[in-house]
């Protein structure tokens, strides 16, 4: 039987800030089969994806094996000819200085269906986010973009350094950073005036970002001094001179800062969204996983009785995805809850409720169990009640709603399974200091994740690496576990462990600027 021929989509990925990434090249990733995906990518858009993917790289990089072009070419060539869906992920856009073009040419002569999706390449984003405009009506009609790296197999360059001195507008060089003082002294050299604005920005749009703005005549100095690495963009015009005011992205309120996200891998996709949105780099190092119950044949005997309830609590999103989710595999809907009220431990809980077109009746004003038990211990003598939970969770809800007369039946619709171990990447980053802020949620995590930090990283707690946790008691198992806390939410969710974050973070600045005034 034969295989018929797939599809091979070549997407550019935008420079690195995941947000970059267009819909259709996130249609095209949730469709794939297949991804290769270059070096310069973050692969944090792999969460996008089901597919198995490969890094690609062309030089060596750590245990990585070099990959020419041509092998890179054979490898979409021959995914495509097993009927796969291949998505060909590129940093920037696939055509601007992305070897694209090459790789939709190999395509075309094999015979293989392909899509050009183009991506926001990086010469754009990179001067938006230092803080300025390639054109500007005021200071260039015009913008170059230039290799800074030639085919070393050419005979001779291309590059005109005389019509490039010349050029009435902005020059922009991709892939300059080795040639840095080799491309400003040819520009002089061709006539260019020292004093000419340059920027160069290193790491675009990633947390990362460093840019350095000097003359064409010191720039490598500079450079060299910041030790800016690439990879990195050379921008030479007079449009520079407005990053003093309209620099935005640096000023973000945790700009470069790195924060461990421990919860559960798939619960993390709205904390990750979040920390870029603060201008940090969200570190994926969870401690539990989560997963379906061992057998759903106690849920589904509940949920042919589900009218019977007065009340369904839940005290996670997780909780409600799996009871409601298997209730609508099994050919049911909300009509089955009509006779229940609703209560959700907090906001995210009661979010995942909306999915389901269910309003809750129950939220307490903190998001604990504690407090959802007073809330509803006045309501729920002589009722039914469900309780959809995980396999672990603390005894102070059945405690109470038992003592209050509640008809209790508890359910577990998911499972919390310890990590064993963290990536090799996270552990370095732990023993190296290179990470900011860990953000725990749970008295489960905090346990997690003091077992799981390397001996030779525990110096690091408390001054290089910090513990922000969601509440108190989390706090409390945390020193327990012998973790320093640094700060502490004061609303019970990711978004006040980030908020309290930003307080020390802004304290620690006041105080740097009031010793600097001093």
């Amino acid at each position: 039987m034969s295989v018929s021929v797939g599809k091979v989509y070549l997407v550019g990925a935008g420079p690195g800030d995941p947000g970059l990434l267009t819909l259709r090249g996130l249609e095209c990733l949730r469709r794939a089969d297949v991804v290769l995906y270059d070096g310069l990518v973050n692969p944090i858009l792999l969460r996008h994806s089901k597919a198995k993917a490969e890094r690609t790289c062309r030089v060596s990089a750590g245990d990585e094996r070099h990959l020419d072009q041509d092998e890179i070419n054979q490898r979409l060539v021959a995914a495509a000819m097993l009927g796969k869906i291949v998505v060909r992920l590129k940093g920037g856009d696939p055509f601007v200085f992305g070897r694209g073009s090459e790789e939709a040419a190999a395509l075309a002569r094999a015979g293989i269906p392909f899509e050009v999706v183009p991506g926001v390449t990086a010469a754009v984003a990179a001067g938006e986010y230092a803080g300025f405009s390639v054109t500007h009506r005021d200071h260039a009609s015009a913008v170059a973009f230039i290799t800074g790296h030639e085919d070393p197999t050419k005979d001779s360059p291309s590059l005109d350094y005389k019509v490039l001195a010349a050029f009435p507008g902005t020059l922009v060089f991709y892939m300059g950073w080795h040639r840095l003082k080799a491309i400003a002294d040819s520009l002089i050299t061709a006539g260019k005036s020292v004093c000419t604005p340059v920027a160069v920005i290193s790491h675009a749009s990633w947390p990362s970002q460093q840019t350095v703005v000097a003359s064409l005549e010191t720039i490598a100095d500079q450079v060299a001094s910041a030790g800016l690495r690439p990879p990195s963009l050379i921008v030479v015009g007079e449009c520079v001179q407005q990053r003093e005011q309209l620099a935005w992205f640096e000023k973000r309120p945790l700009f470069g800062r790195r924060i461990g996200v421990s919860r559960a891998d798939e619960q993390a996709d709205s904390q990750i969204e979040r920390i870029f949105e603060l201008g940090a780099e969200p570190v994926l190092m969870p401690t539990l996983e989560i997963d379906p119950p061992e057998s759903w044949g106690a849920i589904d005997d509940v949920l042919r009785r589900i009218g019977e309830f007065d009340w369904i609590v839940f005290t996670s999103a997780n909780g409600v995805r799996a009871l409601l989710g298997r209730m609508w595999e099994l050919g049911g809907d909300a009509r089955k809850l009509a006779k229940a009220k609703l209560a959700a431990i907090g906001p995210s809980t009661a979010a995942a409720l909306t999915e389901f077109q269910l309003r809750v009746d129950v939220v307490p004003e903190s998001y604990r169990a504690e407090h959802l038990a007073v809330a509803l211990c006045p309501q729920v003598s002589g009722q039914r009640v469900l309780w959809a939970r995980a396999n672990r969770v603390r005894e102070v809800l059945r405690t109470e709603l038992t003592a209050a007369g509640a008809r209790l039946e508890e359910i577990v619709v998911y499972q919390h399974r310890d990590v064993a171990v963290w990536p090799d990447d996270v552990n370095q980053r732990l023993i190296a200091g290179k990470l900011d802020w860990i953000g725990v949620s749970s008295p489960a995590i905090a346990r997690n994740v003091a077992r799981l930090i390397p001996e030779a990283a525990r110096s690091q707690l408390g001054e290089h690496i910090r513990i922000a946790t969601i509440s108190p008691v989390t706090s409390a198992a945390c020193q327990e576990a012998g973790l320093p806390i640094s700060a502490e939410a004061t609303e019970h969710t990711w978004e006040g462990i980030l908020s309290a974050i930003q307080r020390v973070e802004q304290g620690e600045t006041q105080r740097r600027a009031g010793s600097d005034g001093a």
